[in-house]
């Protein structure tokens, strides 16, 4: 039985946990991406990222962090869900309580991460803005996206 309403906050305790869904996420959708730079992301990851966000999470009935998400003021930073998770509706879930209590408006996507640009135009967001490298200025496109008003 999982607790589909129930949104965690996941400590720093959690945070190895959280960097095994990250990198399982990012291996089942980012596979433009070489080992290099996701060890270099991963070591970021638990280092930095993890501190300079509000985290949220789903878990399954034994408590497992099945998908997470990361926001800065106004902005998502981080959406990951565990591979064998996807489809069930964990992303919508937390994008909608990043909307909902967070008030989120923006984000970016990879640009050659076709899933997740589809999955976020489908919840309301358009783009507005690319970066042709991303956030460590790698050759990596950025595409900002900001939710539509109507939503």
């Amino acid at each position: 039985m999982t607790h589909p309403s129930v949104i965690y906050l996941p400590k720093k305790h959690d945070y190895a946990e959280l960097t095994r869904v990250w990198e399982a996420s990012v291996r089942a959708t980012h596979d433009f991406l070489p080992e290099n730079y996701i060890t270099l992301l991963r070591n970021l990851l638990e280092t930095q990222y993890l501190d300079a966000v509000t985290l949220f999470c789903t878990r399954d009935s034994q408590l497992r962090i099945t998908g997470f998400g990361g926001i800065s003021p106004g902005k998502l930073e981080m959406l990951f869900i565990a591979p064998d998770c996807r489809g069930k509706g964990l992303g919508k879930k937390l994008l909608d309580h990043a909307i909902e209590h967070y008030r989120i408006r923006e984000l970016d996507v990879n640009e050659q991460n076709p899933q997740a640009l589809g999955f976020y135009q489908k919840q309301g967001f358009e783009i507005v803005g690319r970066s042709k490298v991303d956030g460590l200025g790698r050759p990596y496109p950025m595409l900002r996206m900001k939710l539509k008003s109507a939503r």
